[in-house]
């Protein structure tokens, strides 16, 4: 028996030809993000010393090029002809040759290079958190309520000879970049303040790699939230898991006066510790990461009185969480009585301590970063020197802080503050329009049967309307 053909879907015919349409019209919420916080005049000023006097294509164009292509969607440096096929939208994109060449002349001055982009960054990050006003991630911090760090290491595999690339722990080959994050909450997703790049084979609890991460992130804040002579303050938290854990690194962030929340490996005789908590029956019901209620199965206790901490900074407090394992987890040898146990360093002193439990635990929040940076170009190194791929680095940081300024400035209390690249470009960079001429203006036509075209549309305006409120 024969079945009839079945078309689901229109087939239209297609062919190829000269159409006033627009790809990645969406993507002006970030060229607009590039005006209105003075990032491409920051760059240029920066990057000149690099740029040959009559040089079609200034360095900071080809970094914010490749930053902008990063962002869409791209991947590598070649994928900017994303851009090229659309000079009224970006402008004039230089071919990939110039391109690479230009990456070389950068990567053979790298720590001027890289010392000119970060103050480009951080001058730019302290207009977009002024445009930003009362929704800016360093709006009403606190020694209570303090700016948040993450710091976190990845692994990256390559697939071929990368210079300094090396074999990992995880039996991969490639680099070990440190990140450092800054979190902006419930609220919003978060920016990149620092990437050190790497070895394959560099330690996961480095204390001078995290020295030197978290020296790179804080001169990336606003001088206002740090003390005199850029020293840290209790306003600033840096949170990180075990491998931050060393006496150097904790010792290290004492004497900068930083608030932290930092793993701790336990002692062997834990579970002796532990019997004596259950014996005094102090522990506390932890709280679940949602809705801030109770977590079930959960709870915390304070094992500093019980610890030798000598060695140690002063003011140092350590909690342990107990928490039953969900059902098919693989119980490990630090789990204690069918439990899991986990402990954490801080030197705040005060607040309850299922309170100063769940902040160090969304300490989680960083892996959402990390996964978004990969997006956005951190997957792959296409580049052969080391030098060049710490270039790379900054370029990807560029392309992420775009991202986090376009959602900070343009949507202060709307649900796509908090979306992630996969989902900003599938529903707004990608948004379908047209462009035409009037009256010697250039007009983009988003189209009006598009999902999010309103949204676009109201980004941009309240990104314009910024800048002339400022």
């Amino acid at each position: 028996m024969s079945h009839p053909t079945l078309f689901y879907y229109p087939r239209p015919r297609v062919d190829i030809a000269e159409v006033p349409a627009v790809s990645h019209a969406g993507a002006v919420l970030l060229t607009d993000t590039i005006h209105a916080t003075g990032l491409a005049a920051s760059l240029r000023e920066a990057l000149t010393p690099w740029t040959k006097q009559l040089a079609e294509h200034h360095a900071s164009k080809v970094l914010l090029d490749l930053a902008m292509t990063l962002a869409v969607g791209g991947e590598v440096a070649r994928d900017t002809d994303l851009l090229r096929c659309e000079p009224a939208l970006f402008g004039d994109v230089a071919s990939a040759p110039t391109i690479s060449r230009m990456l070389t002349t950068l990567a053979e001055d790298t720590p001027a290079v890289i010392e000119a982009i970060s103050t480009a960054r951080r001058t730019a990050r302290e207009r977009a958190w002024a445009l930003a006003g009362g929704h800016s991630p360093a709006a009403g911090a606190s020694a209570k309520n303090p700016l948040v760090i993450d710091l976190d290491a990845t692994l990256i595999n390559v697939h071929s000879e990368k210079e300094q690339a090396a074999p990992t722990f995880k039996r991969g080959f490639g680099y070990h970049p440190l990140c450092a994050f800054l979190d902006h909450g419930q609220t919003g997703t978060g920016e990149p303040l620092a990437i050190h790049l790497r070895p394959g084979n560099a330690g996961s609890n480095t204390a001078a790699d995290h020295i030197s991460v978290t020296r790179e992130a804080l001169a990336q804040l606003p001088p206002g939230l740090l003390s005199c002579g850029g020293r840290g303050s209790k306003k600033i938290l840096i949170r990180t898991d075990g491998a931050g854990g060393t006496k150097d690194f904790i010792q290290w962030l004492t004497t900068r006066r930083l608030a932290y929340s930092v793993g701790f490996t336990l002692p062997v005789n834990t579970p002796d510790l532990l019997k004596r908590i259950d014996e005094a029956k102090v522990w506390t019901p932890a709280y679940d990461g949602d809705d801030d209620g109770l977590r079930d199965g959960a709870f915390v206790a304070e094992l500093t009185g019980l610890l030798d901490l000598s060695g140690w900074p002063a003011g140092m407090r350590v909690i342990v969480r107990k928490e039953r394992p969900h059902p098919g987890a693989q119980l490990r040898i630090t789990d204690h009585e069918g439990m899991r146990i986990t402990a954490f360093a801080t030197n705040t002193p005060r607040g309850q301590l299922p309170v100063l439990e769940l902040r160090h635990r969304r300490r989680a929040r960083c892996e959402d970063r990390i996964r978004n940076a990969k997006d956005m170009g951190l997957l792959k190194f296409p580049l052969q020197s080391f030098t060049q791929n710490q270039i790379w680095c900054h370029i990807v940081q560029l392309a992420f802080e775009l991202v986090a300024w376009m959602q900070t400035i343009a949507f202060t209390s709307d649900d796509a503050r908090k979306w992630e690249p996969k989902r900003l470009r599938a529903r707004l960079f990608e948004v379908p329009a047209t462009l035409v001429r009037r009256c010697r203006h250039k007009l983009l036509h988003l189209a009006r049967h598009a999902p999010e075209a309103v949204r676009v549309l109201t980004g941009v305006n309240r990104l314009r309307t910024a800048v002339t409120q400022t």
